[in-house]
């Protein structure tokens, strides 16, 4: 008697019992239903770096560049002020032709400016028509950088009776810039002298009130 066991699995395979155990008989291939994907797998590791490779060959020389140009620096100190004023209390000076005062500066670069100021009190009277300069000089000489720095008064001839009696003293001031002064110490004036063409009156500087001269050394 012979039974037949087919098994589920693929491939299936048919079996008959005999009494000697059981014998192949034969094999039957089944079919099964594919089940759902799985869910995907995670990154790997990152591999090693690999071994470097040979070095490429140079590259050719480049074109040769244009002649660059050469340039100085130079390093200026910064600008310090350098200044000076002298001033004198009730000078009175009366004098109609000279030097009325003087102060003495140190000047440090001979390419600056020197800038002065002198304030005081100036008059002038006369019985005729009259005219008055008070000017600056540097170390004797007027200046000429650009040009002389001076103020004048002139008095007109008017009746005699009226100019005799005319006797006004006014803060006024001589002011201005003068190029071209050597470094070094420079002896700054004042002066009073006559005016072109015309007589001298009687002048007087600094009655009666302070008097003043400002020396400022200015970069150019």
């Amino acid at each position: 008697r012979h039974q037949t066991f087919t098994s589920l699995l693929m491939p299936s395979f048919s079996f008959i019992r005999s009494h000697g155990g059981f014998v192949v008989a034969g094999s039957i291939y089944g079919s099964c239903m594919q089940g759902p994907a799985g869910t995907t797998g995670r990154d790997g590791n990152p591999g090693a770096n690999g071994i470097p490779g040979t070095p490429g060959i140079p590259g050719r020389d480049g074109l040769k560049g244009e002649k660059g140009e050469c340039i100085s620096e130079i390093f200026e100190e910064p600008w310090r002020p350098n200044y000076k004023q002298c001033a004198w209390n009730s000078l009175n000076y009366g004098i109609d032709l000279g030097k009325v005062a003087d102060c003495t500066f140190t000047k440090l670069r001979s390419d600056s400016a020197l800038r002065v100021l002198f304030s005081g009190s100036l008059r002038l009277k006369c019985k005729s028509a009259c005219c008055q300069r008070w000017y600056f000089t540097f170390n004797g000489a007027e200046c000429t950088g650009p040009l002389p720095i001076e103020s004048i008064i002139y008095l007109d001839q008017g009746s005699p009776e009226l100019n005799s009696t005319i006797n006004i003293h006014r803060t006024s001031s001589v002011e201005g810039l003068c190029e071209g002064v050597k470094a070094g110490l420079v002896d700054v004036a004042v002066w009073v002298g006559t005016c072109a063409d015309y007589p001298r009156g009687d002048a007087s500087t600094g009655w009666n009130s302070v008097s003043r001269i400002i020396i400022e050394e200015l970069p150019k």
